[in-house]
């Protein structure tokens, strides 16, 4: 998956404004496609009555960046350039423009939807993200106890109770490093699902 990226510690909003119009300007820490579509209904729904909804994300090998309407390469290119700078993964930026009735120009529009995108960061912590592993584990009840004390600080998305108990854990390369021999000693499976960044 590359090298350790960075994502935010938690959502932010801001508002720049320059010469009447008023530029809304939003970050968000992502992890699927499907959310990504869902931030921009949210936002489109807040917002409704806005003149633009230019964004740009950043999802492992994926980026991609919207004018929304704006002259071409005035809004989506500067804010993903933006992301880029502070080296963001799983990340995306959207600016929503009201129009204030003077036009900016095209340097005008890049140096606003740049700056709303900045401003975002200068008040965001950015923290490291990792290569990390969502696993499958099946047990019986009676190593629950067990289980639960080796994942304490995991994030358990999943939970199931059949024959057996299934959880979905989402795990650091690191810690799965570290707890891969007690858990082959307790479950009677683990299946490696897929490889994320956490």
């Amino acid at each position: 998956m590359g090298d350790i990226m960075k994502s935010i510690r938690k959502q932010s909003e801001v508002l720049y404004e320059i010469k009447h119009s008023k530029f809304y300007a939003l970050l968000y820490r992502v992890d699927t496609k499907e959310e990504i579509q869902l931030k921009l209904k949210q936002v489109k729904e807040k917002y409704k009555d806005a003149t633009h909804y230019c964004y740009a994300y950043i999802l492992d090998a994926e980026q991609k960046c919207s004018d929304d309407g704006e002259p071409s390469g005035t809004a989506g290119i500067p804010i993903l350039n933006i992301l880029k700078q502070n080296e963001c993964n799983h990340i995306l930026c959207i600016v929503v423009r009201y129009f204030g009735g003077i036009k900016l120009g095209a340097g005008g529009l890049l140096r606003a939807y740049s700056k709303s995108a900045s401003l975002l960061f200068e008040k965001n912590d950015l923290i490291e993200i990792e290569t990390g592993y969502l696993i499958q584990i099946k047990f019986p009840y009676e190593k629950k106890k067990q289980i639960d004390f080796l994942l304490k600080e995991e994030v358990i998305s999943y939970q199931e109770y059949e024959e057996e108990i299934q959880y979905e854990v989402k795990i650091s390369l690191d810690h799965y490093k570290k707890l891969k021999d007690a858990l082959e000693k307790e479950c009677s499976s683990i299946i490696i699902k897929e490889e994320l960044w956490i």
